[in-house]
């Protein structure tokens, strides 16, 4: 039964007359964090599991992304951090493109607030439930602050269902840092919803990408690092084999996320 003359102003559940407990409002929604950011190369045919053929195939180099996030709508998530604030770790891997372009496509993320999950899953991003840990960097000189320069050293880890899955390790150059993953390429995701009403039936799935305005920051800065990865019962990520770090770059972003398109 559907109710098509029920004026609810809800974008997603619960759905009620005022909207207000709907647990994510529409777009634009507004992103700002500090990262650490791994690239890796690994087994190019390990990942075609995990990508979509429609997507493209990938090419044997990819990133983690470690994040510390605050995100809002209107501003009102300011005011009150707990619905702003959250962690998360982000794998994309770099694919060619059916026509022959370069993207990036994420098949991983795990964070630790049940907002966030969903804002990822509208945009294609699979997200889970997962601990992340990062240090900050802080704008002073002081031992426990971290700052941007070079020798100062950062860690990263994620877990997931009490098991860790990442541990990172990073050291400054003291030079600039390139973009790396997601912060470099286009990156897609895959959107799909089960219906209840046919069980058996998988759900068809619908490759977009989200549309960016917006983006501050992003002066990146140089580190070497080291990523270990743990295989976890409970995710595919494992199938890409071994993990060799590349690269690796720190800083803060600031974008906007106003809807999405097909990819």
């Amino acid at each position: 039964m559907n109710s098509p003359d029920w004026s609810h102003r809800s974008f997603t559940a619960p759905f009620t007359a005022t909207g207000r407990s709907a647990l994510v409002p529409a777009p634009p929604w507004h992103y700002a964090g500090w990262l650490l950011n791994v690239a890796f190369r690994f087994d190019a045919d390990a990942g075609v599991p995990l990508v979509p053929p429609a997507a493209g195939r990938p090419v044997g180099t990819g990133c983690v992304h470690f994040a510390d996030w605050q995100a809002c709508t209107n501003g009102h998530e300011l005011l009150d951090p707990v619905l702003a604030q959250y962690r998360e770790t982000i794998v994309v891997l770099e694919i060619e493109r059916p026509g022959g372009d370069r993207g990036m496509y994420c098949p991983a993320i795990w964070v630790d607030q049940d907002i966030s999950l969903l804002r990822g899953m509208l945009q294609g991003w699979p997200k889970k439930m997962g601990s992340t840990w990062l240090t900050r960097s802080l704008p002073l000189e002081h031992p426990a602050a971290a700052p941007l320069r070079a020798g100062t050293r950062l860690g990263a880890s994620l877990a997931v269902k009490d098991r860790r899955v990442f541990d990172a390790q990073a050291e400054l150059t003291g030079r600039p840092g390139r973009p790396l993953g997601f912060l470099a390429h286009p990156t897609l995701g895959a959107v799909g919803w089960p219906d209840l009403r046919q069980p058996d039936r998988l759900p068809d799935i619908l490759l977009v990408k989200p549309d960016i305005a917006g983006r501050v920051g992003g002066d990146w800065h140089e580190a070497s690092a080291s990523l270990q990865h743990t295989l976890h019962p409970g995710e595919d990520i494992g199938l890409l084999g071994p993990l060799v770090a590349e690269d690796a770059s720190a800083g803060w972003l600031g974008l906007t996320v106003t809807g999405a398109r097909d990819a």
